[in-house]
């Protein structure tokens, strides 16, 4: 991984020089998570968080070929909210409040874990018996303090109910959070923002004023921030400069992350908390058999070193 800093004024239109507004420059770590394997961007240790944002996984664009797919066997989560994102393809989540949900692509599935939760995720039957192409996106929102010991529960949100726009050629999906006058429905717990970019080869995409921290992703094509380029599966972290544009070397498509920063988190395997204590009791809870079953799964995922 690698990191970018610089001394230049501002990432305007201006002299050539690199974007001073770009705190740092990642590449991914890749993560094989059994018979797949997934890009990482965090945590790590360059990037803890932007944001409320302490996790952040890309999936593909990968073929499974029929009798294949993905399993993801059940596991607990507290103290976070996961968000989950297809470009292509379908996910089946079952969770142990009982939802059953497909997730295709455009859509956004919720899950808040507060107190803990357990879900699985995998590929639906027809798909396995076909083979089918996937690609995803899944993120972890860690929760207020006051929040991350709620009940659990999950929302999910239709395509089309998920605001759209277009300006100077750049479509934009708001999956979360409020960014050029337009809010997505989706409820958060603190400011979050998480939109779409598709940029086609030569326009420029200004990013939104007004937001703490905030990130992009590249999920394919090349951009240019004046003289530094972000290529495909690199995040820059951008610092509060307005103003700031990127511009499409070629067609590509981005996603940007944000929000308000929560203060310091333990990651820990699937668990988030403020508290170290809460991560040891979720342990302890997990290895005995505490947490509540997803219904109709019968495998689940050991604690790592059992």
């Amino acid at each position: 991984m690698s990191n970018f800093f610089s001394d230049v004024a501002h990432c305007e239109r201006g002299p050539c020089g690199p974007c001073s507004a770009i705190r740092t420059l990642l590449d991914p770590q890749e993560k094989d998570l059994g018979g797949f394997r997934v890009r990482r961007l965090m945590p790590s240790d360059e990037l803890k968080a932007v944001g409320p944002y302490v996790f952040f996984d890309h999936l593909g664009p990968v073929r499974f070929e029929p009798g294949t797919g993905i399993d993801v066997r059940p596991h607990p989560h507290i103290g976070l909210a996961t968000v989950t994102y297809l470009f292509e393809g379908e996910i089946l989540h079952r969770d142990s409040l009982g939802n059953v949900q497909s997730i295709q692509p455009a859509e956004i599935n919720w899950m808040t874990a507060g107190r803990g939760i357990v879900h699985s995720e995998r590929t639906p039957p027809a798909l396995r018996r076909s083979g089918h192409d996937l690609h995803a996106l899944q993120l972890w929102v860690a929760l207020p303090e006051e929040h991350e010991e709620t009940e659990p529960n999950f929302f999910h949100y239709d395509g089309d109910q998920l605001p759209t726009l277009e300006t100077q050629g750049v479509s934009v999906r708001i999956m979360i959070g409020e960014a050029f006058g337009v809010r997505s429905p989706v409820k958060t717990y603190s400011p979050t923002l998480y939109l779409e970019a598709r940029i086609p080869k030569g326009a420029e995409f200004a990013l939104p004023d007004g937001v703490d921290e905030r990130a992009v992703y590249v999920v394919s094509g090349r951009l240019k921030a004046r003289d530094t380029t972000l290529n495909a599966h690199q995040m820059a972290v951008f610092d509060a400069t307005s103003g700031v544009a990127l511009s499409a070397e070629q067609d590509s498509r981005l996603v940007l992350i944000g929000g308000k920063p929560l203060g310091k988190r333990t990651v820990w395997w699937n668990l988030v908390a403020s508290r170290r204590e809460l991560i040891e009791k979720a342990k302890a809870d997990w290895k005995a058999g505490r947490f509540p079953q997803v219904p109709e799964e019968t495998e689940f995922i050991p604690l790592p070193g059992d």
